[in-house]
């Protein structure tokens, strides 16, 4: 990946039901699906949509992101959190949303959920599905958004 995209992750009743409206809608198939998750990798507009099973979440909206290319530009996002005075949170090496990932979460004001989430993938197909987050988890209730729960205070 050159550039970086858009993230948009959404809990929804039906995973199936959901899939297919939004494959329909932008036209591509999932890159990945998994009990409970699907994602989509759609070149126009770019975007990565997150699909997660939860029918029991009080929003619609899991959380917001920004996939970049690489861990230099995941910690050239953290320098710049750092420098301007706002709160973020670090993982590194996290195995979440069933892919390995360095990420950090800035605090946002004003946005559901309070953060968005700039990160790179790893492995997008790691052997380990044990997620560290309990949001990637299907049908968690978690009100968190996905994996926050396992970044650390930077």
């Amino acid at each position: 990946m050159s550039t970086s995209r858009i993230q948009l992750a959404l809990n929804v009743a039906d995973i199936e039901a959901a899939t297919t409206f939004y494959a329909d809608m932008f036209g591509v198939q999932p890159a990945k699906e998994r009990p409970g998750y699907a994602s989509f990798v759609v070149a126009d507009p770019p975007l990565k949509l997150v699909l997660f099973e939860n029918p029991r979440a009080a929003s619609p909206l899991n959380h917001l992101g920004v996939e970049v290319a690489s861990t230099a530009a995941v910690r050239a996002a953290t320098r710049r959190f750092s420098d301007a005075g706002l709160a973020h949170t670090t993982a590194e090496v996290d195995v979440c949303c069933h892919a390995v990932q360095d990420k950090t979460w800035v605090e946002a004001p004003d946005v559901p959920l309070g953060a968005w989430e700039f990160y790179t993938v790893l492995d997008d197909n790691p052997t380990e599905q044990t997620s560290t987050g309990a949001c990637c988890t299907a049908g968690s209730d978690d009100a968190t958004p996905c994996c926050a729960g396992s970044a650390q205070e930077s």
